[in-house]
This record gives C-alpha cells, structure tokens and sequence, in this order.
C-alpha cells in the first residue's frame, strides 16, 4: 500500500473550526480523532498521513461533509539511491 497525505480544509470562523474538531472527535475513526490541525496557526485545515490502495481509498477517510474540499497526495521518503526517481511515471 502507498501512504497519501489527506488535507482537509474547512471555512476559517471559529464556528466552522469548533465543528470541523468536533466532527473528528466523534467519528469514531481512529485516523480522524489522530488528525492534526492549522486553525491556531490561520491554517484551516486537518491533515492525516495514511496507507491506502489509491487516491480514491485515501479519500473516503474524510468524513462526507468534507470529501469533495478534500486533497489527496501520494507521499513517499526517498532513501535517494541510484534508482530512486521522484518523478518515476504513475
């Protein structure tokens, strides 16, 4: 499995920060009440690292409200050795 990056990104008043937190807290889902968050930073987003089959699979980590706003990135270390091309084809 790859590891994606999943940034999801909510409106900047503190209403819409409270209820974005609140939402992860209760889903129950072990990936979103381990996200970090921007909003003391005026960063508005959650982010989460984590392993999926695709961009698809990746997605479906945020919580509905939130998917379509959501961005998902491929992410990969380098060990930077002959061979290691970060900009392989997909």
């Amino acid at each position: 499995m790859d590891r994606y990056l999943v940034e999801i990104p909510h409106e900047p008043d503190q209403a819409s920060c409270r209820a974005a937190i609140k939402i992860f807290a209760e889903s129950g889902s072990h990936y979103l009440t381990h996200a970090d968050f921007g909003c003391a930073d005026g960063v508005h987003n959650a982010w989460l690292i984590i392993e999926a089959a695709d961009h698809g699979e990746a997605r479906l980590v945020a919580p509905p409200q939130y998917r379509d706003n959501a961005r998902v990135t491929r992410v990969k270390r380098y060990a930077w050795t002959e061979g290691d091309e970060p900009h392989a084809s997909r």
